[in-house]
C-alpha cells in the first residue's frame, strides 16, 4: 500500500499531478486545490490511497490526512466511487462536508458534478455520526472577519473558481491581511486575487 508520496512535481493539470520520487513518476489524482497550487519543479507531499480494480491501479492524493480520511468515508457511501469522492473534495473542504452532514443538508453535495439527489442524500445519511463539524466560539471581530471571507469566497465562486479553492484562498488572504482589509470585502477580494496571481481564472473554466 502506498500511503504517502514526497517528491518533485513533474506535471500538474486539472485533476492530477505527476510526482517523481526515487526516479519513478507517479500519476496521482488530486483535488482541484492541490492541482491548482502544485508547481512543476517544486517538492510536494501527499497522503495517498491506492484504489485497486481488476483493470487498473489508481492513486489518489490529498494535502492532509483529514482529507484522506474523509475520502475513505465517502467511499463507504452507497453509489460513491473514487472519482465522485474526489469531486466532493474538490468542491468542499473537510469542515464544509462535516457541517453539511451535521446539519443534514444535502444541497452542497448536489452541487458537485456527478452527485445526484439520491446519492447526495445517502452521503448525509450514511456519514451521520461519522463526521462532526468543529464548533468554536469566536469574538465579534473574528465573526465579522469570517463574514467578509464568506463574501469574498462567494465573489470568487462567481468568477469561476470552485467553492473549496475560493474558500481556502480567501481564508489565507485574511490571515495575511491588515485589520482594515479584513473589514472590507473589496479590499480583501483585491488581495486574494493578487495572491492567486490573476484577476479571473486564466483558463476561463472552473477548476475541478
Amino acid at each position: 500500500m502506498i500511503s504517502s508520496l514526497r517528491g518533485t512535481v513533474l506535471h500538474a493539470a486539472s485533476g492530477h499531478v505527476v510526482i517523481e520520487t526515487g526516479g519513478v513518476g507517479f500519476s496521482v489524482f488530486v483535488p482541484a486545490d492541490v492541482a491548482h497550487t502544485a508547481v512543476p519543479g517544486e517538492s510536494l507531499q501527499l497522503h495517498t490511497s491506492l484504489i485497486v480494480r481488476e483493470d487498473a491501479l489508481s492513486l489518489y492524493g490529498f494535502g492532509d490526512r483529514d482529507e484522506l480520511e474523509i475520502f475513505g468515508q465517502l467511499l463507504s457511501v452507497t453509489g460513491v466511487g473514487p472519482k465522485s469522492a474526489l469531486g466532493v473534495l474538490s468542491h468542499l473542504t473537510v469542515d464544509q462536508i462535516a457541517e453539511a452532514v451535521t446539519a443534514e443538508d444535502d444541497a452542497p453535495f448536489r452541487r458537485v458534478s456527478g452527485i445526484g439527489p439520491k446519492t447526495a442524500k445517502l452521503i448525509v445519511v450514511q456519514l451521520a455520526g461519522k463526521v462532526q463539524a468543529r464548533v468554536a466560539s469566536a469574538p465579534a471581530a473574528a465573526t465579522a472577519a469570517s463574514a467578509t471571507v464568506d463574501q469574498v469566497t462567494a465573489a470568487l465562486v462567481g468568477l469561476g473558481w470552485t467553492e473549496k479553492v475560493a474558500a481556502e484562498a480567501a481564508a489565507q488572504s485574511a490571515d495575511d491581511a491588515t485589520d482594515a482589509e479584513r473589514e472590507s470585502v473589496s479590499a480583501l477580494l483585491r488581495r486574494t486575487l493578487a495572491a492567486m496571481g490573476q484577476p479571473t481564472p486564466a483558463q476561463g473554466a472552473k477548476r475541478g
